[in-house]
């Protein structure tokens, strides 16, 4: 299906392939014919991922066929011309998990400050939100990585084992930003893999968000609380001498519980891990980057305003995400909440105040605002509801989304 197609009429097309009436339909789900007529002919935004998700499931299709996902990874300058297939096939690469033949590569492995460096800088260039850049690197990475896992002994193989473990983790996360959720799924399973061994708390803390990622991506919202809180008990008996880092992947973790527990329609639960990470953030003592978290009191105020959006809580995300000053984080982390604030301003009928701020965001980082479903859903119901001629900046927005020809 092409991407020009809004979430509405996507959920028009599979329910006319089902051969169900709106009203069935809209009975299966809880809601009336009326409402799923206002939904297909874009007269309601359809942006909550727990409604999407249970129509999804109704239909006996994945979130993503909704979501217009995955997305096409551009050729650039940055990226090169081998991007997700690349990545797919060093995910997929069977002497990986066989230890049979050879891999065609030197079997010296590579110096440890070289590939501390070359993850740090992938995981830069992901913060920075060039996703073309990290997805055509990080198949390279994964190969040099898994050479050093493989060949030093001792303490530096544990040191290479949790290298390895930290790409896997960009991997999950690159990929469900691009909605490559079974890759995702993949490259999540392999990092825990590789760093079980190790037994460092942080490390595998920091890969049980990426399998949290994994679960959210394909909508199992439950599971992904449940994984929440099973690690969060795992990780509380190091928490009374936890270093900065420790505390920054257990607060990370909780707050993206609080999504979870948000699209499952959970607001107490919700709220239990948000607070548990402005704890942790208090504990923290105030913004900062380690282990590429991002953790501290304004991500936590971030997640509030994502969670509010999620449960449909506009006036909470209008109230508060505009005023959440996001200038000192990295890019990813403030474009990410530009979507939910143009997402808010959007619900509440103030469209020129969200196009104004998802402009901005495609200024700072327009490969993000590309491949995110939000950004994407947003102009292009914004489109369909038009009157009249939509403005040259929408529609210009539009055609650099490629929702529009």
């Amino acid at each position: 299906m092409t991407m020009n197609l809004t979430i509405g009429e996507r959920v028009a097309w599979y329910r006319r392939r089902r051969g169900l009436s709106q009203e069935v339909l809209a009975g299966l789900i809880g809601r009336t014919a009326d409402w799923l007529g206002k939904i297909e002919n874009n007269r309601i935004e359809l942006d909550r991922l727990s409604v999407i998700k249970s129509l999804a499931d109704v239909l006996d299709v994945s979130l993503g066929d909704l979501l217009a996902e995955p997305s096409l990874v551009e050729w650039t300058a940055d990226s090169g011309m081998e991007t997700v297939p690349a990545l797919r096939a060093a995910l997929t690469e069977y002497r990986t998990i066989t230890a049979l033949g050879a891999r065609g590569e030197s079997s010296v492995p590579p110096d440890l400050d070289d590939l501390r460096k070359e993850t740090a800088k992938l995981w830069n260039a992901y913060q920075a939100s060039r996703f073309g850049f990290v997805t055509g690197q990080l198949p390279g990475l994964l190969t040099q990585a898994q050479v050093a896992a493989d060949e030093l002994v001792g303490r530096e193989q544990e040191e290479a084992r949790g290298l390895l473990g930290l790409t896997y983790q960009l991997a999950a996360t690159q990929l469900t930003k691009l909605g490559e959720t079974d890759l995702a799924w993949i490259a999540a399973d392999r990092g825990l893999s590789v760093v079980r061994p190790v037994g460092d708390p942080t490390i595998t803390g920091s890969l049980f968000r990426s399998v949290s990622h994994a679960l959210l991506s394909t909508g199992r919202y439950q599971d992904a609380v449940r994984l929440t809180t099973d690690a969060a008990d795992y990780l509380d008996q190091y928490l009374t001498e936890a270093g900065p880092k420790l505390l920054s992947v257990y607060g990370t973790l909780l707050l993206g519980g609080s999504v979870a527990a948000a699209r499952a329609n959970d607001a107490g639960t919700a709220r239990t891990f948000l607070t548990a990470a402005d704890e942790a953030a208090g504990r923290l003592g105030g913004d900062a980057n380690h282990l590429w978290t991002a953790f501290g009191p304004t991500n936590v105020a971030i997640h509030r305003v994502a969670a509010a959006g999620e449960l449909g809580n506009v006036q909470v995300a209008i109230d508060l995400g505009p005023r959440v000053n996001t200038a000192g984080l990295p890019m990813e982390r403030r474009v990410r909440h530009a979507l939910e604030v143009s997402r808010a301003y959007g619900a509440w009928n103030r469209q020129h105040e969200a196009l104004s701020v998802l402009l901005d965001a495609e200024q700072m980082a327009p490969e993000q605002v590309r491949h995110h479903y939000l950004g994407r859903q947003l102009v292009l119901t914004w489109i369909r509801q038009q009157r009249g001629k939509p403005s040259s900046e929408l529609v210009g927005l539009a055609r650099r989304l490629h929702v529009l020809e």
